[in-house]
């Protein structure tokens, strides 16, 4: 009975084990080396964004695969440019549409790394959020085996704007460092902050110009706040500075007062 539970331990162990080392070995380990992705872009706007790939046959050990990608720009124009090791190109594919798949990757090409590039139009934006700010996918590059699973190599997001939104982000951003500079100052801007968070929900409902007056009136009360606050450190400075004045002439007076008159021959 020992041996069997023994045994049936060990198993459970390696198991154990098994499962650990799996979950610890990539997917997919192909290597973004260079992404020129922006940050941030307008509704309506057309952007452009590139990507390269390398190391496209490690982990798991494949000399073929196929790459997908996916994105939520419209107006889409793909380019794929497959290179050789000595950066050369051997190949250029260019999909249309949001996605494209079973574009085949093969060391018998000689294709040591791939540059994906896409051009599109920002979309609208479904919903609004101040933080995090809202995004969008601007491109999601998939590596799969044919009729078998796939594995997401990466997914780049971009922060999407109108000009409304925009200038209430910038409001609302300013409202924020007025209020972190008053209480830094030594006050307590509890009206700002209300109508900081009014703003902030002004902002995630899309009602913009709510959204910049409370802003705004949040800034206004942070700095009055902040200069009631150095104005009462002056005058308590300032007191303070009368009182120790006061004193140091009340301690002379005293102090001629104890001295005894004057010798008249000295």
């Amino acid at each position: 009975m020992t041996r069997t539970n023994s045994n049936r331990s060990s198993r459970i162990v390696l198991a154990t084990l098994v499962v650990l080392l799996a979950a610890t070995v990539p997917a997919a380990a192909v290597s973004v080396s260079g992404e020129d992705v922006p940050e941030e872009a307008q509704v309506g706007t057309q952007v452009s964004a590139t990507i390269t790939l390398d190391e496209l046959y490690q982990n798991p050990q494949s000399e073929q695969w196929q790459l997908s990608g996916t994105t939520e720009l419209t107006d889409v124009s793909w380019t794929i440019v497959f290179y050789d090791q000595t950066g050369s190109q051997v190949n250029l594919v260019e999909p249309t549409g949001q996605s494209f798949s079973g574009i085949d990757i093969a060391a018998s090409s000689g294709t040591a790394e791939v540059e994906v590039r896409i051009t599109g139009t920002v979309p609208e934006i479904d919903s609004y959020s101040y933080d995090p700010a809202q995004q969008f996918t601007m491109m999601e590059i998939t590596r799969g085996q044919s009729g078998g699973a796939s594995s997401t190599i990466d997914t780049w997001q971009t922060h999407h704007y109108t000009e409304r939104s925009d200038s209430a982000r910038q409001a609302i951003e300013e409202a924020g460092t007025a209020i972190e500079d008053a209480r830094a100052a030594g006050a307590n801007p509890s009206d700002a902050q209300a109508n900081y968070e009014d703003a902030v929900a002004a902002y995630n409902d899309g009602s913009f110009d709510v959204a910049i007056n409370l802003a705004n009136r949040a800034a206004d009360q942070a700095n009055q706040a902040q200069q009631s606050s150095q104005t009462q450190q002056l005058i308590i400075y300032a007191v303070g500075g009368l009182i120790v004045l006061g004193l140091v002439v009340g301690g002379v007076f005293y102090w001629r007062s104890q001295q005894g008159p004057d010798d008249p021959l000295s």
